[in-house]
């Protein structure tokens, strides 16, 4: 059986994809690269916003009209709207989060013992999932009470996996060929604290370093909260890629306060100030969300301004919408639409000016830059993309097709995504 995978939202989302992909090799299937040639989708579903929750709608309702495969649906979307999951077209299986790890047993018939993931290297999906990074699975659930935040009730408690489980993945993608892993979880920062003894992140990130030989540790997104100045300390190491995407969400205290986030401006500026203390060329991204319930004009502009000093190296900026389910849902003081929407513009522009900023600090300097794909051959010759440690989106020409190589550039010009680049070595 041919299975072809698709999903929408986090790294988390993704990392789940590719070990249910690597499941369904192990029992003897194959992997297809467009629904249309598959007699399986599975998809995994997102309902972080309104606009991810449509998205996973569409996601099905093409995969349906793509050819006449069975669909297999899970996700957050498919766990709190099981029912509208199931009246979509050529859904055959709706899954909830909770079962989500049994996904492959429950469409095969097969008891999940019979899995034998150990000898299979873990392989980057085909088509347009096929990525050099491999995106690991460390944590689930969180314990937070974030008012804005439905992905806690479909997510569940926090959970932490095992170091020895989190290695042994590493060890299989590092087999698959993966230069960079991505560690990620609804609450990453978290891991470690549901055992006996706690653990902290680092200590999982330290036996990474220790007991893999993966060249490149990413993580995904951090709640500021976890975090410390003895953490950051992980960066001396140059295997720990320069990037931290550190959710904000507003710089406004009492708007941090409504939403019931466990930090202030003043603390979330001292985290950022410990970081870059000791990595001075880290890229700090973040979230912000604009027109949370009570958020008046005076709260708006200290969070834009807020935004502004912190000199973020880019960022989402999130148009607050009601999440059924969630405190904030039944707060006073919604912001018409008209306002969010002029907040959202003024802040994008903030982050756009800070973005460009930190990327015209590295004009004409060398980075080592990990390229993931190339969509074109001209006169030119092969137009590559790329990704740098300090997450520098990079393009740059090839009389060569690389992929999955780390090539030595000279970043040169600005773009709107990131920079372009001169190869100076074809890659290692």
């Amino acid at each position: 059986m041919r299975i072809y995978f698709d999903t929408i939202g986090c790294r988390l989302n993704q990392s789940e994809i590719e070990l249910l992909a690597r499941q369904f090799r192990a029992a003897g299937h194959s992997i297809a690269e467009t629904a249309a040639e598959a007699d399986l989708v599975v998809i995994n579903t997102c309902t972080v916003t309104s606009a991810a929750a449509s998205d996973s709608r569409q996601k099905i309702r093409q995969a349906a009209r793509a050819g006449g495969a069975s669909i297999a649906v899970t996700g957050c979307w498919a766990t709190l709207e099981p029912e509208a999951a199931r009246q979509l077209p050529k859904v055959a299986w709706v899954i909830p989060n909770a079962e989500k790890d049994r996904l492959t047993s429950k469409v095969l018939g097969v008891p999940v013992e019979e899995f034998d993931l150990e000898p299979l290297a873990r392989l980057p999906l085909p088509g347009l999932h096929q990525r050099t990074r491999a995106f690991i699975k460390v944590q689930d659930g969180c314990d937070n009470f974030c008012t804005f935040c439905i992905t806690r009730l479909a997510r569940g408690k926090g959970r932490s996996e095992p170091i020895a489980d989190v290695v042994a993945e590493v060890r299989a993608a590092v087999a698959g060929g993966t230069r960079e892993v991505v560690l990620s979880g609804v609450h990453l920062g978290s891991w470690g604290q549901d055992f006996t003894p706690p653990l902290h992140l680092r200590h999982l990130i330290e036996a990474i370093i220790a007991d893999t030989d993966v060249e490149r540790v990413r993580l995904s997104s951090l709640e500021p909260w976890d975090l410390n100045e003895a953490f950051f300390r992980l960066w001396e190491n140059s295997r720990m890629c320069r990037h931290l995407h550190l959710p904000l969400q507003s710089g406004s205290a009492a708007t941090l306060k409504r939403m019931v986030r466990k930090t202030t401006p003043p603390a979330f500026a001292c985290l950022l100030e410990s970081a870059r203390a000791i990595c001075p060329e880290m890229a700090i991204t973040t979230d912000v969300i604009v027109g949370f319930p009570g958020e008046t004009e005076a709260e708006f502009e200290e969070s834009l301004a807020f935004v502004q000093q912190m000199n973020f190296a880019g960022g989402h900026v999130f148009s607050y919408s009601t999440r059924e389910g969630t405190a904030a849902a039944r707060m006073k003081g919604k912001v018409h639409g008209s306002v969010i929407r002029q907040r959202n513009g003024r802040m994008r522009e903030v982050l756009l000016q800070s973005s460009l900023a930190y990327r015209r600090r590295f004009m004409g300097s060398i980075a080592r830059v990990l390229w993931e794909s190339c969509d074109e051959v001209g006169e030119k010759g092969w137009r590559l993309h790329g990704l740098t440690d300090n997450y520098i989106r990079v393009e740059a020409y090839s009389a060569t097709a690389l992929w999955n190589q780390i090539s030595r550039v000279r970043l040169g010009q600005i773009t709107d995504e990131g920079m372009r680049g001169v190869i100076l070595d074809m890659g290692e």
